[in-house]
């Protein structure tokens, strides 16, 4: 009882006080019950509250949609436990030893090239692009990709750079083991940060901390920079800024449309017919989701290479960005919502809180003074 209480306590400080945005002597105490007319007095906020309760679009893109369960009888549910134990027993120990091999043949090709080849950087670039690409394919090998690429391939060429909308960390895998991208990302802690700043330094990625700020700037100037190389490797940008459960796209950042370059698009849309590939990373580890991969029976997705596109006379950069989230909906089938994807890492600032309290205030006060 004492904890419900404490609870209850904290929530009441959190609570907007409604007399500290009104003049001082303005609160009476009304005359009567409260009726109806009085709520609709108010009816604007009630009504933005209640749909965001109702309807929070914006939560929605982060949030995972379970399958619906078909082992619900006893003649399903003998089958079901069947699948698993061969997922779990069987196929889960093949792709482990599959992806096993793959580290043990590139691990073992990888650092002699990046070491004998020192005075040869022409040479020993192209190797470790193919190393990559080669070890990114026992990735997918591993979760039984089932992979279907429309369109032509990426080829390096200067002023260009590629943009896709965001799921998992594994969209850049199914990307790369076709092209060698180098790609923005953010720095990651543990095993994934150590390949990072090791291997995936050797084909150009760009990392950053979205806690930093100093570290736009410094990335917006190695974007300009690397754009600009012919020698370099495809740019591949996420625009979103975090990963969306791929059936929604979120805002893209103007940066990759600022660039003075042709933007070619490129939409993944996967088949949750046997895993969902949405990477929730608040809730779960990369590593237990390549585990919930691996454990799965398949990961199905279709990219698409759409046609490039060049900013038009008169266009902005925002305006820009938003054409080209449209052709990519479109073409994965994604549903468009105006939010921010940065809002998933912050609150909202204390300038937007305070302007929704006094809008409330004012709207109780004019009803107090009409009593």
């Amino acid at each position: 009882m004492s904890k419900m209480n404490s609870s209850s306590s904290e929530l009441d400080l959190d609570r907007p006080n409604i007399e500290d945005y009104l003049p001082y002597g303005s609160i009476q105490e009304p005359n009567g019950e409260l009726r109806l007319r009085d709520l609709l007095d108010i009816s604007p906020t009630l009504t933005e509250a209640a749909g965001a309760i109702v309807d929070d679009s914006f939560t929605r893109c982060f949030k995972s949609i379970p399958p619906e369960p078909w082992n619900w009888n006893v003649y399903l549910f003998p089958l079901w436990c069947l699948g698993v134990g061969v997922r779990y027993l069987i196929l889960f120990p093949l792709r482990v030893l599959v992806l096993t091999i793959g580290w043990i043949i590139f691990l073992s090709a990888y650092f002699p090239v990046h070491v004998l080849l020192k005075g040869h950087d022409k040479l020993r670039k192209k190797l470790e692009r193919g190393l990559v690409e080669l070890i990114c394919s026992f990735f997918v090998a591993s979760w039984t990709g089932v992979v279907k690429y429309h369109g032509p391939r990426p080829s390096m060429r200067p002023k260009q750079v590629f943009v896709s909308n965001h799921t998992s960390m594994i969209d850049f895998i199914i990307l790369e083991q076709m092209t060698a991208f180098a790609v923005i990302m953010q720095k990651h802690p543990g095993w994934v940060g150590l390949l990072q700043s090791t291997i995936l330094e050797s084909v150009g990625c760009i990392w950053f901390h979205r806690s930093e700020a100093k570290d736009r700037e410094i990335v917006a100037k190695k974007l300009r920079d690397h754009v600009q190389g012919a020698d370099n490797n495809p740019l591949l940008i996420f625009p979103e800024g975090t990963c969306v459960n791929n059936h929604y796209t979120v805002m893209f950042k103007k940066g990759a449309f600022e660039l003075g370059c042709t933007v070619c698009p490129i939409a993944i849309k996967y088949n949750k017919i046997f895993v969902d590939a949405f990477w929730n990373s608040r809730k779960q580890s990369f590593t237990m989701h390549l585990l919930q991969l691996m454990t799965s029976w398949a990961v199905v997705c279709d990219v698409w290479y759409l046609e490039p596109q060049n900013l038009k006379p008169g266009e902005t950069p925002i305006e820009f960005a938003e054409r080209v989230r449209d052709i990519i909906s479109v073409r994965a089938g994604l549903k468009k919502v105006p939010w921010d994807g940065y809002l998933k890492y912050s609150r909202p600032s204390p300038k937007h809180r305070e302007m929704k309290q006094q809008s409330f205030a004012e709207s109780v006060l004019r009803r107090l003074e009409e009593k």
